[in-house]
């Protein structure tokens, strides 16, 4: 499939989010699109997918024009998106999911089913078909998808953001299944804002910035020379402050927590005021769930949480928040933004005693305020849904308190480009400097060596005792995480 998108438009109110761009994308190739949060990649996939209309443009496929207006416009041309955030419905199973939008002539046909299950055992995937979504990992819900759009007949595949928030293995596994797939025929675009991943997977890259082509360079190629392209200048990544109090911030006795899978118990942290503690693990095992039992989102089995003299047996979300504690989680438009809001309202909402009569003109204001502090690609009266991920991030960290006691934060960085993530541990930096401790978990081992003071392990129904992070390096703890070497750690 020979893809040539020509001259692409696409604006929302005065931001250009794709101007004037001109790719070609050749067969057997895995082309990567690189570019900073809101550099306009999910715009221009967007655009070729059919999820948005262009402005003005042209798309060839095959050497003839294509008229593309809409997701069903762009898989019968054989063209689908795998989203950053997994469209699917996590109350439902997995077969009802794989149901929605295929003809009824297809819903009992043996002879589809038995092809989802020739797909799934080419890719080296094992999902079990009588789960529902909720139950799967995120990496499972992304093979699924994958799956999906092979099997409604997609011959460009494109990825925007796949490894975002999946666990190494996951990642490995996705890529062998995307090398298969370019072997049989398929083409792949692949978009990220991880140097490594584009280095390790593409054999070609785009770069976007500011909503231009700035250029393409055959991969392997001089990581120095993708920043420069991505953002005109090197970076520099601050070294994080390590000088926490002595202070106790909360202390944790006892604790017991159980999820779909495992059962972890007798879990003590007794964390100081200005900590930053790391939590590592494979997908699915258990650390995001330790942190929406702080949160007072999930019950524990057992076990104490004290604060400023107070200890609690059960507690809730309003009680923890109350005590300075929030979350603030992975899933931006799932579980912390509101789609069909814009900024100013969002920032409203998160205000501390809000005000029965409501005065637009402050509330304009005070978005202006947070959306220049916070450095957001966005006008008071956007949507947040119409922001790239980086920037809904940015928003999430805008709405969160000053005088937080702790913040509980999985994947802080999901999603987000090199400077973005430098710019959101300034902004953690600078409240641990105040006194917020810090529990966050993530995927990337460099991630938590470097800003981590101590680092807890989950594996199976084990976890560690508070690691510092200052004894231990890439070898190790990605030991740790398969279950290997904790003795020598611990």
């Amino acid at each position: 499939m020979h893809i040539q998108a020509k001259n692409i438009h696409k604006s929302y109110g005065s931001i250009h989010a794709n101007e004037d761009i001109t790719l070609e994308i050749k067969p057997g190739v895995i082309m990567g699109l690189l570019g900073e949060n809101g550099a306009g990649k999910s715009t221009f996939v967007k655009v070729l997918a059919g999820t948005i209309e262009m402005d003005s443009g042209n798309i060839e496929i095959n050497g003839l024009p294509a008229s593309i207006h809409s997701p069903s416009d762009a898989i019968a041309l054989g063209i689908g998106l795998l989203h950053q955030d997994t469209c699917d419905f996590p109350t439902m199973g997995i077969s009802e999911n794989l149901q929605v939008g295929v003809p009824k002539k297809f819903f009992n046909s043996k002879q589809r089913w038995k092809e989802f299950a020739e797909l799934q055992s080419g890719l080296g995937f094992h999902i079990n078909l009588y789960q529902k979504i909720g139950d799967l990992t995120l990496g499972e819900r992304q093979q699924l998808e994958l799956l999906r759009l092979l099997w409604n007949g997609a011959n460009l595949l494109i990825l925007d953001e796949p490894t975002t928030g999946i666990s190494r293995h996951q990642k490995q596994l996705l890529f062998a299944a995307l090398r298969k797939l370019v072997e049989d025929g398929k083409n792949i675009i692949f978009v990220s804002h991880k140097l490594e991943d584009i280095q390790e997977l593409c054999s070609r890259v785009a770069i976007l910035r500011k909503g231009k082509l700035v250029g393409t360079l055959d991969v392997p190629c001089s990581d120095d020379d993708l920043v420069e392209m991505m953002f005109g200048r090197k970076l520099i990544r601050n070294n994080p402050c390590r000088n926490p109090s002595t202070e106790s911030c909360l202390k944790i006795e006892g604790l017991a927590i159980e999820t779909s899978k495992e059962r972890f118990s007798d879990i003590d942290l007794q964390i100081q005021r200005g900590e930053v503690i790391g939590l590592a693990g494979m997908e699915g095992s258990g650390q995001n769930h330790f942190l929406r039992v702080l949160a007072g989102l999930s019950n524990p089995i057992q076990g104490t949480i004290s604060i400023n003299s107070h200890t609690y047996r059960r507690w809730l979300c309003f009680q923890m928040q109350r005590e300075g504690i929030f979350f603030v989680p992975a899933g931006r438009l799932e579980d912390a933004l509101l789609p069909g809001l814009t900024l100013q309202e969002h920032f409203y909402l998160s205000t501390r005693n809000v005000p029965f009569l409501i005065k637009k003109k402050k509330i304009v204001s005070s978005a202006n305020e947070a959306i220049a502090q916070f450095n957001i690609k966005g006008q008071p009266s956007s949507f947040v849904e119409e922001l790239s991920g980086g920037n809904q991030q940015r928003l999430v960290l805008a709405m969160q308190k000053k005088d937080s006691r702790l913040m509980l934060l999985e994947y802080p960085t999901r999603g987000l480009d090199i400077e973005s993530a430098n710019w959101v541990w300034e902004i953690l930096r600078g409240r641990c400097e105040m006194g917020t401790s810090i529990i966050f978990s993530s995927q990337d081992l460099d991630e938590l060596l470097f800003y981590a003071d101590r680092i807890i392990v989950f594996y199976g129904n084990r976890v560690s005792k508070p690691i510092q992070a200052s004894k231990m390096d890439e070898n190790l703890l990605g030991s740790m995480i398969g279950g290997k070497n904790w003795e020598e750690a611990v």
